[in-house]
């Protein structure tokens, strides 16, 4: 029989199974998130074409022999900025691997700030489309307006709600529904994106087929909280089903009895 790991949770929306740790640097109203400077689009052109691109094609065919269905779906909306929701199952692969759901554009990807501090490639983030979460108010103001801007100028932006990394994790997680606040905002269309896990026939890795659905839109009236979370509960019904698809675990999650649970009565 097939040994499987096994973790253990507690909390779906905060528990963090990355092995990576670092101080983040703070993200304050200085921060450049426009990054419009002649060098710095040069650079944001060179390192996602040159370096990013052709890595994640080399590393998802490789590592997962990744495929992609419907990928098709996007294209109506090739001239415009969309909204892509992903589940974050892969602590390397996330980064390199939602570049070919939207290629040929160039993606944007908001980030916790612990990925500037990775070493080598942590500088390189902001260059690669990162948009790193804001720690203040001034540098939240900037953030959203970064947003609105890529989505104006027709970019991809791509998010996990998930926010934290379970490994291999073949469900999906239940997710705030603060991140949907942007498309209800900026009346952009939405997708999600699903990576299901598939054993192969010979070879010990699982294989990654990708699943993209969508557009998806937020209702038209209603408040804008309304708005958001009607919006995130079509999104997250829509990730589950396509994680169904799932036929292999390589790592089971169980959720911890708490004291309570174990309480009689």
């Amino acid at each position: 029989m097939e040994k499987r790991k096994v973790i253990y949770y507690t909390d779906e929306q905060n528990d963090e199974f990355s092995t990576f740790t670092a101080t983040p640097p703070r993200i304050d109203g200085s921060y450049d998130y426009e990054r419009k400077s002649p060098f710095k689009r040069f650079l944001r052109f060179f390192l996602y074409r040159v370096v990013m691109y052709p890595a994640g094609v080399i590393y998802a065919r490789l590592a997962f022999r990744q495929k992609i269905v419907g990928r098709e779906k996007l294209k109506p909306y090739r001239g415009c900025g969309v909204f892509l929701f992903g589940n974050h199952t892969q602590p390397t692969g996330d980064a390199f691997m939602q570049t070919r759901v939207v290629f040929p554009r160039m993606s944007y990807v908001v980030v916790h700030p612990n990925n500037l501090a990775v070493p080598v490639i942590g500088k390189m983030v902001p260059s690669l489309g990162g948009l790193p979460l804001p720690d203040d108010m001034e540098a939240y103001r900037n953030f959203r307006a970064a947003i609105n801007a890529k989505i104006a100028e027709g970019h991809p932006v791509v998010v996990y709600p998930e926010a934290h990394i379970w490994p291999y994790n073949t469900g999906i997680r239940d997710f705030p529904d603060t991140s949907f606040a942007y498309p209800v905002e900026t009346g952009a269309p939405s997708f999600c994106f699903v990576n299901t896990y598939h054993k192969r026939r010979f070879g010990g890795r699982a294989r990654i087929v990708t699943y993209v659905e969508g557009p998806f839109f937020a209702p038209e009236e209603g408040t804008p909280r309304a708005r958001r979370r009607a919006l995130r509960d079509e999104v997250h019904g829509a990730m589950t089903q396509l994680a169904i698809l799932s036929d292999h675990e390589v790592v089971k999650y169980i959720k911890k009895e708490t004291d309570g649970e174990n309480a009689d009565g």
